[in-house]
């Protein structure tokens, strides 16, 4: 991953039945199960900086994914250096798998008309799947990776 722009995904577990605020949404309920939450990054820094801040886990908490994030362990990063913003496509093919739910209706959101950015899975969905899926839908798109959760150190 560099400090070009592009979409990314965060993989993120839950582990126990936890009650949350997110911002303005207000509350939602963490249960077990994988959050992926889509997002891009086109300013300074790039996708390193943008997903290395989620990486973390630190600083304020601005956007949505941050209040998650506090509540989750990060497993893996999928993400592309597409010029393109792909981040409404993302979330569409992945609220398309099955088993997919929408935890919190505008969760990532605010920008766009996209229902939400953030899908729940009882189990990781596969990225080859994933990959197939956007192959099929934008044969133009640029290949999409996996950083694990170690993808800064």
């Amino acid at each position: 991953m560099t400090d070009a722009p592009g979409t990314y995904a965060l993989l993120l577990r839950g582990e126990e039945n936890q009650e949350i605020e997110v911002g303005a949404l207000g509350a939602m309920i963490v249960r077990p199960g994988v959050y992926v939450y889509v997002g891009s990054a086109f300013g300074p820094g790039g996708l390193r900086a943008r997903v290395g801040r989620h990486a973390r886990g630190d600083g304020a908490q601005h956007w949505h994914v941050d209040y998650l994030r506090a509540a989750t362990a990060l497993e893996a990063v999928w993400y592309t250096h597409d010029p393109e913003r792909r981040e409404c496509t993302w979330a569409a093919v992945l609220r398309d798998r099955s088993g997919a739910t929408v935890p919190v209706d505008g969760f990532g959101a605010s920008d766009c008309t996209c229902p939400a950015h953030l899908t729940r899975f009882e189990s990781v969905p596969s990225l080859s799947s994933f990959r197939a899926r956007l192959r099929e839908q934008y044969p133009d798109h640029a290949p999409v990776e996996q950083a694990g959760e170690d993808l800064l150190e």
